[in-house]
């Protein structure tokens, strides 16, 4: 992104694998955001496929949902309405599309290792039966190549500092670009 449109919303695109962090941490990031750059909503993977009662988990059912986030992300953005989605987005074409596409994006990458997230992990998505469906154990993730903003979620560090963490490379990210 080179200067902020300000005219739109900003898309904090929060991507990583299941169990990293990714909504807990944007609903911590979320009143910080409101307050520094305008009105500001989350969205989590969990919520919007609840919501529009969206289905499948293979790799080819995951491209298409993310393409109807992205289109959906860029609706919402061009209201001037910001967006800190929490989602796995492991697709490197949805992320290039939306950079493409949507004025202010920002990759928000948080990294973690499988076998970590599975002592960790409070919704045993790791140890659920869903076989080819999860995507670091049955799909290979597309990990993001030049995320905006990578944060390391080794939880050896809590939720809150974590999203100190990244408010403070969201300011320093976004202040160059005002």
């Amino acid at each position: 992104m080179k200067k902020i449109n300000k005219n739109k919303g900003i898309l904090f695109w929060i991507t990583g694998l299941s169990g990293t962090g990714k909504t807990t941490i944007a609903n911590k990031i979320k009143r910080n955001i409101s307050k520094s750059y305008g009105t500001t909503f989350v969205i989590s993977g969990d919520n919007i496929r609840s919501i529009f009662d969206l289905k499948g988990y293979d790799y080819k059912d995951r491209v298409k949902i993310l393409k109807k986030y992205s289109k959906f992300a860029k609706y919402i953005t061009n209201q001037k309405i910001n967006i800190i989605f929490a989602v796995v987005g492991m697709v490197e074409s949805t992320r290039k599309w939306n950079r493409e596409n949507i004025d202010n994006y920002v990759e928000v990458y948080i990294k973690s290792n499988v076998k970590i997230i599975k002592n960790f992990n409070k919704k045993k998505i790791y140890h659920k039966k869903k076989s080819g469906k999860i995507i670091g154990v049955d799909i290979q993730p597309e990990f993001p190549i030049k995320p905006d903003i990578k944060i390391v979620n080794s939880f050896t560090k809590s939720p809150n500092i974590l999203a100190k963490d990244l408010l403070k490379k969201i300011h320093n990210f976004l202040d160059d670009k005002l």
